[in-house]
């Protein structure tokens, strides 16, 4: 633990203060001595230049030039380096004997490429360590030194040199045997010993060096010029330990950039004299930290979200260095120049003199503390800065969605500033156009319905660009079968019904922007929104607050699990509330249509009212009173309004408060400090977003320390507790200062000590990570024979999250705008938990009419305090009747006072009991029971045996087997009278065939009790073949038969009487593990399709006939009914190993049945269990956990593993916390932070997909809708006006009508119509109908 302690100071504190350098006692002293003499020179050179030099441009000029040249020369050995040892020879050259054949020294240079590269010198005898030796022991074969023991072998070699060589030859006087021998017990204390007197290295062991001295000596050829080389003698690991690598030339060159223009930024802020005194050194030592990190960074860094390397956090410190330095200069030059004019918004001046030269000081403070902000991780890597920049610009200014990746943040901003751009002409020109008291002019209208038709459409695209993309750019599926795999064709459905979504969005605002800009301009141009003022607008807040309160707080508080936390149970339930086991799907009920109408009206109707009503005062106001500043209030006026309408469209559950407030304390309040309703409204959404994170945050704090229930997972905690009480006050500091950057505010180590970590996006993690699932198409055939990968729980178990991923892809979007899940906004986090599966979903983008999310599968077999927070969410509370400390119980359908308290203090709530979602049970029954005793393995095998003629029958190349002369030559001993296979697999307590008298399986056993059923399969074959005793059919039949259990045998080890081995060999041939040993089973590869088509079809049919052997003993006696079985299953079922792809693409494509047999070797058990899972709609507890929970949590992990690198299992934070769900949260991390089971891609829902939400709303206004509704009103009118006036006539003319339809829905898969076929294909069959109807019933 001390030790763990100074690493962390050592390489965490100390190197986040320089920017990377520490001495490690661990390194060489060369490498410590280069780290160090190299800091001194970054930090010296810009002070002393500084110092002794008069200030002027060209001493900035020559320190950057001479900073460039000396990391180009740096960065260009470290690159010539790393490529010799990625492409250059290792050259060997084995030790020389001190007694025999003693080194030659080289006459020339030893960078010479003309001498022999088998020469060397003297003083070269010892080579670097090899390459397998760490890179702290490795560099320039320098390692810690015994200064006592070199100084003595220096005078060693200074007298013993000379008398035992002469020009590299041996000494041959009187005394060598003496000199020899001390020179050889000088040298035993010096084990790398180099002749010349260089330092010599302390061995840690001294077999390790004896070992060293008899491997051969090992260099590099490092060219320096055509013809001219140096020996290289260390390895890459010492080099990694020297100097960081860059990959690319281009890292290199924008490494040199950026040292460069740090160099030069830099000193141009001293020049200008804006440090003084000791913040000049405090200066040069913030660019000596940004330079030296580009050659060696801080890894891991306070900021880096992954372990290992990180070449993007690199390029953190300098970058930040250089925007900061350009701001404070371009906030210096406009400070001092005046040329901005001020605006005064509240009574704050913002962009006077004395402004900008504040924001000039806060800059210059800000760079003298990036030690310490680098120290604490507050500044995130570039990419991430990047995408939180672009994403909070695009949220908070142009009111977009949140963001997926640093190309969707940029593309959205893009998207945005372009429709902005556009509007702001029209906006521009409608506000220098006359206004009068009672006119609006034209080009304002055409701006207020092209603003509105823009937004609409914003609001309904998702930020990711790819998605858009996919609908256009189509690539073809490639078939990836191969011939061994069995002939199942299973398409996954989701991904075509999600193109078809994303396209019905886009044919309907084709429909829908033109109409909504069309009624927009003749409202707008109508001037209700001046005639009716100041009435209207008081009208329309009444009614959006009215009507937001109903939908977004009244509702949602009686449909909740404890309505207030004072009700037991919710007010309004849906049906399946009183159901213990679900098993349809969730019934539509009358308030989730009330709550999806309101949201329309309230979307499409009140706040577009209220938007254009607020629009056109304001600029009405600013057209009448033209100023200077005009043009910046049209622009004010495009880009609030474009905000306003997309956040009401996409997030309509806030905007009633923010509304509200803005009304009451602008207008009655304080309307002294009201600039205009237009500008108030737009701030105060920017300010109620951040009030309610900082809301969220408090929550969280308060809930994670409060005493009463605080837990401690370790020492540190009960440590920490007493210690942040005084230290309250900067808690609350930090949450305000997390709510406006967007931090989350994590507990340190999981204790009651907060700190702010760096700003995440929405998203919150940086890289992409999902899960990839391990099977038989991405691993070798040698592991998934001897040693299967994904053979474990949480492997094999991942495709379940996965599949109930896409089930709320189809599902999730239409039961959030039903209300399903409560209120939720941008950023919330739900965990869905049911009996084995518990899910965490992150809500990230909340579009009009989409949602993205990511779930994140947690183990089924959790840890005892996952356990422990599974049955605190799953548990009710309606029992309780505590309070305080005793129990009077509590009032009908209300909760008790403990309840009622305890469920105010907690960061979740339950927000749904019996929420449904499609997906599958799944039931596991031990095989080794089932297959206990012999009889249970014998009625097994004989099903086994029935499967194998059954699938034989049933083979359309039955007739090419019986005709084949290699199988028939094969199997013609079997038709021998005598013939017996006596193979020692064949058990009298398991084969039911077997013949004791003979001591086998003969062709007359066999027969006597698989004749019968032989013929009856081949009696339900179309064409059937003769199927006598001896027939080539019956001989086929028991050949394979014969081989099939020799087959089971083989991978049993021929112990098939004993369980387990019998287990592991039927898991073996379940997965396909075939091994024909014996000579007599060879005849088999004459056509694999025996084995792909017959025996291994035969071996998974068998275990599920077994199965069902267990609820009806005596059915399968029957053939028909035994036939029909089979038939059934192989229809309705799919049997396959967990391994195959087949699984995985039958689940995700809603197979009603899988059955697989999983071999399960966990924590030193080793089982087999039958997996059987039957499709079945499943009730799920939804709960809503606080976002800032989460948020803070996750950074609270990935800072103790990462930068504190905490590696204990059991470690304090994430021992279970109920009130907070610290185990579940902490677990759902990326791994290997976290330990989930699966998590999935960035997935998006549509609305379009949900049906109980079309048959509200109705479907998409797109024009083939048009046209089709067209064109059925047509034709209804036409038959019941013009040619039939008969009522009675018609009826019948409109069955006949429909049922044409139903006939083309049926020939036609039951998809739509519309989809399917032209017009002229119904009208053709219509008037078929029709004209059979006439002749019979004459009008």
């Amino acid at each position: 633990m001390g030790s763990q302690a100074l690493q962390i100071l050592r390489q965490g504190v100390w190197a986040s203060l320089t920017g990377g350098w520490y001495v490690d006692p661990h390194q060489s002293t060369f490498s410590n001595c280069f780290h160090l003499y190299l800091w001194i020179f970054l930090l010296a050179f810009p002070f002393l230049l500084y110092m002794a030099l008069p200030p002027s441009l060209v001493v900035a000029g020559v320190y950057s030039a001479v900073v460039a040249v000396f990391f180009t020369a740096i960065k260009v050995v470290n690159y010539r380096l790393h490529a010799m040892f990625d492409l250059g020879e290792i050259i060997e050259k084995k030790q020389a004997s001190l007694t025999a054949d003693a080194p030659k020294t080289e006459e020339g240079d030893e960078g010479s490429g003309a001498h022999d590269g088998n020469q060397h010198r003297s003083e070269d005898v010892n080579s670097t360590p090899p390459v397998r030796c760490s890179s702290q022991h490795s560099l320039f074969g320098l390692n810690q030194v015994s200064v006592r023991i070199t100084i003595f072998c220096h005078t060693v070699t200074s007298f013993f040199y000379p008398c035992c060589f002469s020009r590299g030859r041996p000494f041959s006087g009187p005394n060598y045997l003496f000199t020899f021998e001390l020179f050889l017990f000088f040298r035993s204390f010096c084990p790398s010993w180099r002749i010349q007197g260089e330092l010599r290295v302390k061995s840690q062991e001294n077999t390790l060096m004896i070992e060293e001295k008899a491997k051969p000596k090992q260099y590099y050829r490092f060219w320096v010029l055509p013809g001219k080389w140096l020996r290289v003698r260390y390895d890459r690991l010492a080099l990694l330990a020297l100097l960081d690598r860059n990959r690319r030339v281009g890292e290199n060159v924008f490494a040199v950039v950026l040292a460069s223009l740090v160099a030069f930024l830099g000193f141009l802020l001293l020049l200008q004299g804006f440090f003084r005194d000791i913040w000049v050194f405090q200066f040069c030592l913030v660019i000596a930290s940004c330079q030296y990190s580009l050659l060696k960074s801080v890894q891991p860094d306070a900021a880096s979200p992954m372990h290992g390397h990180n070449w993007i956090i690199v390029y953190s410190r300098p970058v930040y260095f250089c925007l900061c330095c350009v701001m404070i200069w371009i906030f210096d030059l406009s400070g001092r120049s005046g040329s901005l004019q001020p605006v005064s918004l509240y009574g704050v001046t913002f962009f006077s003199a004395h402004f900008l030269l504040c924001v000039r000081d806060m800059l210059i403070v800000f760079a003298l503390c990036f030690p310490v902000i680098f120290l604490f991780g507050l500044l995130p890597q570039v990419n991430t800065f990047v995408m939180c920049l672009l994403e909070q610009i695009d949220m908070h200014i142009f009111g977009g969605t949140a963001t997926t990746s640093p190309l969707s943040s940029l593309f959205s901003l893009i998207r945005s500033m372009l429709v902005a751009a556009l509007l702001y002409g029209f906006c521009l020109g409608a506000i220098n156009a006359p206004w009068g008291d009672a006119h609006v002019p034209v080009l304002f209208s055409v701006f207020c319905g092209l603003l509105l038709a823009l937004s609409y459409h914003l609001s309904r695209q998702s930020s990711d660009p790819t998605i858009l993309w996919s609908v256009f750019c189509l690539f073809p599926e490639l078939e990836n079968r191969t011939p061994e795999e069995p002939p199942v064709e299973i398409k996954d459905p989701l991904p075509e019904k999600l193109r078809n979504s994303v396209k019905e969005i886009l044919h309907s605002d084709l429909v829908m922007c033109p109409l909504m800009a069309v009624i927009t301009f003749a409202i707008s141009a109508s001037t209700v929104f001046i005639a009716l003022q100041p009435a209207l607008s008081f009208v329309l807040y009444i009614l959006a607050g009215v009507v937001g309160f109903i939908t977004h707080y009244l509702l949602p508080q009686l449909r909740k699990q404890l309505p207030w936390f004072c009700l037991a149970h919710p007010v309004l339930r849906s049906r399946e509330y009183s159901q213990f086991e679900v098993r349809d799907a969730a019934q539509l009920m009358w308030f989730e249509k009330l709550y999806a109408w309101l949201q329309c009206v309230e979307k499409y109707f009140i706040y577009p009212a209220v938007v254009l009503n607020s629009l056109t005062t304001e600029a009405r106001t600013v057209g009448q009173n033209h100023k200077e500043l005009d043009i910046y209030r049209a622009l004010f006026i495009s880009v609030a309004g474009m905000k306003l309408l997309r956040s009401s469209f996409c997030a309509p559950s806030q905007q009633y408060v923010t509304l509200c407030f803005t009304t009451l304390f602008f207008h009655f309040d304080y309307p002294h400090f009201s600039e205009t309703f237009l500008i108030d409204y737009y701030f105060m959404s920017i300010l109620f977003s951040k009030m309610w994170d900082l809301l969220y945050k408090l929550r969280f704090v308060l809930t994670y320390i409060a005493p009463w229930q605080i837990t401690w997972g370790s020492a540190f905690h009960a440590f920490a507790q007493p210690f942040a009480v005084p230290h309250s006050a900067v808690l609350f500091v930090q949450a305000i200062f997390s709510a406006i950057f967007s931090t989350p505010l994590n507990p340190v180590l999981g204790s009651a000590v907060f700190v702010t970590s760096y700003t995440r996006p929405v998203k919150f993690w940086e890289r992409d990570y999902n899960t990839k699932r391990v099977d038989h198409s991405n691993t070798r055939l040698a592991t998934q024979l001897d040693r299967n990968p994904g053979a474990d729980d949480n492997n094999l178990n991942s495709i379940f999250y996965e599949h109930l991923t896409r089930s709320l892809q189809h599902s999730l979007c239409g039961d959030l705008l039903l209300g399903r899940w409560g209120n939720y906004t941008t950023g919330d986090c739900f965990i869905l938990a049911s009996d084995y599966l518990n899910a965490l979903v992150h809500i990230i983008e909340i579009g009009n009419g989409l949602v993205t999310f990511q779930l994140r599968g947690l183990e089924f077999r959790g840890t005892y305090c996952q356990q422990r927070e599974v049955e605190a969410i799953t548990e009710g509370v309606e029992e309780d009747e505590g309070c305080c400390c005793c129990e009077p119980g509590h009032l009908p359908h209300m909760l008790s006072f403990n309840a009622a308290f305890g469920q105010r203090w907690l960061a979740w709530e339950v927000a749904a009991t019996k929420y449904v979602l499609e997906g599958y049970s799944i039931s596991d029954n031990n095989a080794a029971s089932m297959l206990q005793v012999f009889d249970l393995r014998k009625i097994l095998i004989t099903y086994y045996v029935k499967s194998i003629i059954y699938y034989v029958s049933r083979s359309s190349k039955l007739e090419e087997w019986l005709i084949n002369e290699t199988i028939q030559e094969a199997l013609r001993p079997c038709l021998g009278p005598n013939y017996v296979d006596s193979d020692p697999t064949f058990n009298l307590n398991i084969d039911e065939d077997y013949d004791h008298r003979a001591s086998g399986i003969t062709p007359s056993s066999f027969c006597l009790i698989y004749l019968d059923w032989i013929q009856y399969c081949n009696s339900r074959r179309q064409t059937p073949v003769t199927c006598e005793r001896d027939s080539p059919l019956v001989n086929l039949c028991f050949g394979l038969c014969i081989l099939g259990r020799r087959a089971l045998g083989t991978a049993s080890h021929s112990m098939s009487a004993s369980l387990e081995p019998f287990l592991y060999g039927l898991h073996a041939l379940f997965k396909g593990d075939f091994r024909i040993t014996s000579p007599r089973d060879e005849w088999v590869f004459a056509d694999m399709d025996l084995l792909n088509r017959v025996v291994a079809p035969g071996v998974r049919m068998s275990l599920k006939l077994h199965q069902d052997h267990f609820t009806s003993p005596d059915e399968y006696e029957d053939p028909m009914v035994l036939y029909d079985a089979i038939t059934a299953n192989e229809e309705k079922m799919l049997i396959s190993h967990e391994g195959d792809p087949v699984w995985r693409s039958a689940i995700l494509a809603n197979m009603p049945s899988l059955l697989a047999l999983r071999h399960i070797m966990d924590d030193g058990s080793d089982e087999y269990k039958i997996i059987m899972l039957n499709k079945r709609f499943l009730s799920f507890r939804v709960i809503k956990v606080n976002r800032e929970c989460v948020r803070g949590l996750w950074a609270g992990q990935q800072q103790e593993l990462v930068f504190l690198r905490n590696r204990n299992p059991e470690r304090g934070s994430i021992q279970n916390a109920k009130q907070a769900l610290r185990n579940m949260i902490n677990s759902s991390c990326d791994q290997p932070i976290g330990y989930p089971i699966y998590v999935s891609p960035l997935t998006t829902s549509y609305a379009g997909g949900h049906n109980q939400l079309r048959s509200v709303w109705g479907g998409p206004v797109s024009p083939h809708n048009i046209y089709t509704w067209l064109i059925s009103s047509w034709d209804s009118n036409l038959f019941t006006k013009t040619r039939y006036p008969n009522i009675k006539w018609c009826q019948n003319v409109r069955r006949c009508y429909f049922s044409v339809l139903v006939s083309v829905k049926k020939n036609n898969n039951k998809r739509l119509i519309s989809q399917q076929a032209p017009l002229s294909l119904y009208t053709s069959r219509f008037t078929a109908h029709l004209c059979r109807y006439e002749l019979v019933h004459p009008p």
